[in-house]
């Protein structure tokens, strides 16, 4: 029998699978976060949150997000189940319709795709409340309540926390991700959290929400200013982070998934295929991982996580 339902507690680690090698993964459940959270999940296998599942014991791992283009959803619904045996009532299955900048266009539009996802989800019998949408906007975000468990939302500010949550009312979960730098320098700081906003300011979705969020100005390609930077990003001191994390939650979400930022780590410099051939693993983020770990375990006490 499938637990329909999943608890994620309040905080959890955002970060490619590379990221959690070495044990990792498993200090990271030690120190209390109680979600670890997988990004470009393009295999429909989902061995890369097998591998962390694998290398841990009771925290919830999620996928944020399995690409609706390239993983078939029959496929990931049999390896939904096939994880359920192995690790019953850990796996959330996120899904999303990445971005067309790299994936390019598709006969249907993000929302139909998602739509005719979650019916084969359905039809191959995957619980709605353990899965979760990387939903934006209005349309998408009504859909992960009314056909999914809740949505996981990626680079969106406080304010956007906040209409989230009117949307999706009481209930279903709202788990968004949150960027954070570990420098009390802001200027550096801002210049660590430039370098990866870099990546994802070519994205049109991404874009088009942050228009609605206080950011009516900007366009696809910018340099993130200072407002825009310290909106999406929380850096400074454990304190200071801890409260930029803490927004989220008075503002409406139910978990905020961390996704710690290193200077010698560019996302941009990494092609989506790259990652999709090496099956999820970046070696240049296994490099820097070693480094962040101090900051998490300096985060959790602050945070006040419980260690196991």
């Amino acid at each position: 029998m499938v637990n329909e339902h999943i608890p994620t507690g309040s905080f959890g680690v955002f970060a490619g699978l590379s990221f959690f090698d070495e044990g990792r993964a498993a200090i990271v459940e030690q120190l209390g976060y109680t979600a670890i959270w997988i990004p470009a999940v393009f295999d429909s296998g989902l061995r890369a949150i097998e591998t962390v599942l694998e290398q841990t014991t009771s925290i919830m791992v999620g996928s944020a997000v399995v690409n609706i283009w390239t993983a078939p959803a029959h496929e990931v619904a049999q390896s939904f189940f096939r994880l359920e045996d192995r690790f019953p009532g850990r796996f959330l299955l996120s899904i999303g319709a990445g971005h067309r900048e790299h994936l390019g266009d598709h006969p249907q539009t993000p929302y139909q795709g998602v739509s005719a996802y979650l019916d084969a989800l359905a039809a191959a019998g995957v619980p709605q409340n353990r899965i979760a949408i990387g939903a934006l906007r209005t349309r998408m975000l009504t859909l992960a309540k009314s056909r999914a468990g809740g949505a996981n939302p990626y680079l969106t500010t406080v304010e956007h926390t906040r209409f989230a949550r009117r949307v999706l009312g009481h209930g279903p979960l709202l788990a968004p991700e949150r960027k954070i730098v570990f420098d009390t320098d802001p200027a550096t700081a801002r210049h660590t959290a430039r370098q990866t906003l870099a990546f994802y300011l070519q994205m049109s979705n991404y874009v088009s929400t942050l228009n609605d969020f206080g950011f009516p100005d900007l366009t696809p390609g910018d340099v993130a200013s200072d407002a825009l930077v310290d909106a999406l990003v929380s850096h400074g001191t454990t304190e200071q982070i801890a409260e930029g994390l803490r927004a989220h939650l008075h503002a409406g979400a139910d978990h905020v998934a961390i996704q710690p930022l290193h200077p010698g780590f560019d996302m941009g410099a990494i092609d989506p295929a790259t990652i999709e051939a090496n099956h999820g693993r970046i070696p240049e983020l296994a490099a820097v991982a070693p480094t962040l770990m101090p900051g998490l375990t300096e985060l959790a006490t602050t945070l006040g996580l419980t260690p196991q």
